[in-house]
């Protein structure tokens, strides 16, 4: 039998309290814990989840739920307006909501608020979290974009632990370094995301932009707008597709886009500089107009229809009579799904898997394993090879049918250095591309500071 020891706490709008298999363990977030020494701090910091995930109970006190509250005082709660409570929720195994007068929650008298329908449905709803996530959450890089977005709306007493409230769910380990700020914290969080997952996924946000670097943004709350999705494109519109780039677009130039990309390497960022792999378009002309108290710009690029772009930074206007010395680019980042490459290792949901060291590598196992044209023997069994080529060109065809379809883009202006820096905008920015024939000679990585 487990035996606590007698507490005493002060109870503020919210409590949540670990009852750890060996005891009782009380846990105060770093910026709220006066005269932690900086050991004491890290450990708290980047053991938070852990300790979460291996309580025996986790007892969270809703002071600001009055008792026998009705189904939705739990979403109304201040709980859920704070940074740190994502992770106290999600890390535990066996968690019970108490009201004002230490009564249960809705009644529920189950050992487990975890299994209620009801309030799963609930917390569902007021944190944009899926059930299955809420019920079995396992920390890691994937859907980083999402989880981004949990929190997007919410608030910490020191403006660094919104960054250091995530280090848990992403599972990472980093310093805690109060006093950094919250653009260098949240910097340094997601540098880490994307330097060991490849996933760019977490530079899809709109607002300011960071001073740690221009692809990210200076405030968690650019993540609060749903990420700019392509409306799924049916097996029907594929072949639809395929069928008139058969005739407008010549098989070796698909096979040859096919080859370049699935050549490039993943993303990688590292001493606060990004390199890229993108399909990169030259902006050629850039007109300023103002609608509405708006600045807004007509772009005309290489290879893509003219678009617009509303932003409060001040493009250099030009034409091509009197082009500027400064280069500006639109591009689409790679993402390297659109290969239809078999992934063994992808979990449905977000109640993930460990992350299976070599999975990249798997991907360009298969990659190799099929080759480019050039690459494949002519050797072998002359049916075998036949369904490799065919297999080949189907995939190379509906990549080539995605890569017609609108998507976000970013805008890039070159600096003095030779890297480049991404010009924030008010809103996403929508491309699509005009000629397919033109892009292989776009595919490129830049660096971006």
């Amino acid at each position: 039998m487990i035996r606590y020891q007698p507490f005493t706490f002060k109870l503020d709008v919210y409590t949540t309290r670990s009852f750890m298999s060996r005891g009782f363990t009380e846990y105060i977030p770093s910026s709220l814990a006066g005269g932690q020494n900086n050991v004491e701090v890290q450990q708290s910091v980047n053991s938070m989840f852990i300790w979460y995930r291996h309580s025996t109970l986790t007892v969270i006190y809703l002071s600001d739920v009055p008792p026998s509250s009705k189904p939705g005082a739990l979403a109304s709660s201040a709980w859920n307006t704070r940074g740190w409570t994502v992770q106290e929720f999600l890390a535990p195994n066996f968690v019970l909501f108490y009201q004002r007068d230490w009564s249960l929650y809705l009644d529920d008298r189950s050992p487990n608020h975890k299994d209620s329908l009801i309030i799963m449905q609930e917390m569902a709803d007021v944190a944009g979290i899926d059930t299955q996530a809420l019920i079995a959450f396992c920390p890691g890089m994937r859907f980083a974009r999402e989880k981004l977005q949990w929190v997007s709306a919410r608030v910490t007493t020191c403006q660094e632990d919104i960054a250091y409230s995530l280090f848990g769910i992403f599972g990472v380990n980093l310093p805690a370094i109060y006093g950094e700020k919250k653009q260098k914290a949240l910097g340094r969080l997601l540098q880490e995301v994307v330097a060991q997952s490849g996933d760019i996924s977490a530079l899809d946000w709109v607002g300011q932009s960071s001073e740690f670097n221009s692809c990210l943004p200076a405030d968690i709350a650019s993540y609060k707008a749903p990420p700019y999705t392509v409306s799924s494109l049916s097996e029907d519109d594929i072949q639809a597709s395929i069928s008139s780039l058969r005739h407008e677009v010549a098989a070796d130039v698909v096979l040859k886009l096919y080859t370049l990309l699935g050549n490039l390497s993943a993303s990688r960022f590292g001493n606060c500089r990004l390199h890229l792999p993108c399909i990169a378009f030259r902006v050629t002309a850039v007109k300023r107009n103002r609608a509405q108290d708006q600045e807004i710009y007509e772009v005309k690029a290489d290879g893509l229809l003219d678009l617009l772009i509303t932003t409060e930074d001040k493009l250099i206007q030009f034409s091509s009579p009197r082009p500027t010395m400064q280069t500006f680019l639109l591009v689409r980042p790679w993402n390297r799904h659109l290969l239809e490459l078999p992934d063994f290792t992808e979990p449905s949901g977000l109640a993930e898997l460990p992350e299976i060291a070599g999975d990249r590598e798997s991907e360009e196992g298969c990659w190799s394993a099929l080759g480019s044209p050039s690459q494949q023997s002519s050797g072998g069994f002359p049916e075998a090879q036949e369904s490799v080529d065919s297999e080949l060109s189907g995939r190379a065809l509906r990549l080539a049918a995605r890569l017609r379809q609108p998507f976000g883009a970013f805008l890039l202006a070159q600096q003095h250095g030779g890297e480049y820096k991404i010009i924030a905008s008010d809103h996403d920015i929508f491309a699509q591309v005009k000629d397919l024939s033109s892009i292989s000679d776009m595919v490129k990585t830049l660096e971006i500071s």
